[in-house]
């Protein structure tokens, strides 16, 4: 198989900083970052104490992981062709020819072993459940485009994303923080999980057409633009629908409008991806989504710390 091409480049070349920035995606930190602080929160709530050392480690540890998965996704994604001169979403520098996969590799496992490195604080803090997560989260994140059956490829890409960017997260940082696991956590996950998978969807959505071609067969791949767009429709829903059940269990009142007032924004969205069409306007609606999760989440932390 002849060497992955670099696609021709659409855009003028950045400054090298520009170029590492773009890599490294920060618009996709908030998902990472939302649902240690929702799970801290909950823990503040539920123990009126918290450990800021290990909020702030917990953080820094789910940075570094996404931001090596993003790397590594942009490098095997080139390796891929996957990212070709047809693409609809931002700029990837690895294809452009602005980085060297080599070097974006190199980066991508130094920020997986300073997660590595933070995470074995961590692990001295929460024991072996600990040390489970974190290295299912780098696995998973190197095997998102890694290795000889990518998730990224597959139709699992939303459950990925709902497990480790919701279930996996949320619940690992309150454990952290109590020693133990609820059900108002997992429903918090739930939540919070649906509306990263969301942002997916709509990633994929946008790039049906070049994944085909390129053989990366994700569920939008499978079942079309219309289903995907009630699938959308549906993540995005149901954390609302879910609101008044996790606000009955921890017992929440009036700060359970904080996070609900986000529900306009949540319909705005839904009826955006149905009229946008298929093209560079999406990336706006995916960009909005992923403000929706930030912010969903945000509201959520504030109410719990109410």
């Amino acid at each position: 198989m002849p060497p992955p091409k670099f696609a021709a480049p659409t855009v003028p070349a950045p400054t090298p900083f520009r170029a590492w920035w773009m890599a490294a995606r920060p618009a996709t930190l908030f998902v990472a970052v939302v649902p240690v602080i929702v799970g801290a929160a909950l823990a503040w709530r539920e123990a009126a104490a918290l450990d800021w050392r290990v909020v702030l480690v917990a953080l820094a540890a789910a940075v570094f992981i996404q931001i090596g998965t993003n790397l590594f996704n942009d490098v095997g994604d080139f390796e891929r062709g996957a990212d070709g001169a047809d693409r609809l979403g931002p700029p990837r520098p690895t294809s452009l020819g602005w980085l060297s996969p080599a070097d974006v590799r190199r980066a991508a496992a130094t920020s997986f072993g300073l997660a590595m490195v933070l995470g074995a604080w961590l692990v001295s803090v929460g024991g072996w459940p600990i040390f489970v997560i974190g290295i299912a989260s780098v696995v998973a994140g190197v095997a998102y485009t890694g290795g000889p059956k990518p998730i990224a490829y597959s139709a699992t890409g939303e459950i990925f994303v709902f497990l480790f960017f919701g279930l996996v997260a949320t619940g690992g940082s309150y454990y952290l923080q109590t020693g133990g696991v609820t059900w108002p956590v997992i429903t918090a996950g739930a939540m919070l999980g649906a509306l990263a998978a969301a942002v997916l969807v709509v990633n994929n959505y946008r790039d049906i057409e070049s994944d085909r071609r390129a053989g990366k067969i994700t569920l939008a791949v499978r079942i079309g633009r219309p289903a995907s767009r009630v699938e959308f429709a549906l993540l995005v829903a149901v954390p609302f629908a879910m609101l008044p059940l996790f606000g009955r269990a921890v017992g929440l009142g009036w700060p359970l409008f904080l996070p609900l007032a986000t529900a306009p924004f949540a319909a705005w969205l839904i009826r955006d991806l149905a009229r946008a069409p298929v093209g560079v306007a999406l990336n706006g609606v995916l960009k909005r989504t992923a403000v929706l999760e930030f912010l969903f989440g945000m509201l959520l932390a504030a109410a719990l710390a109410v």
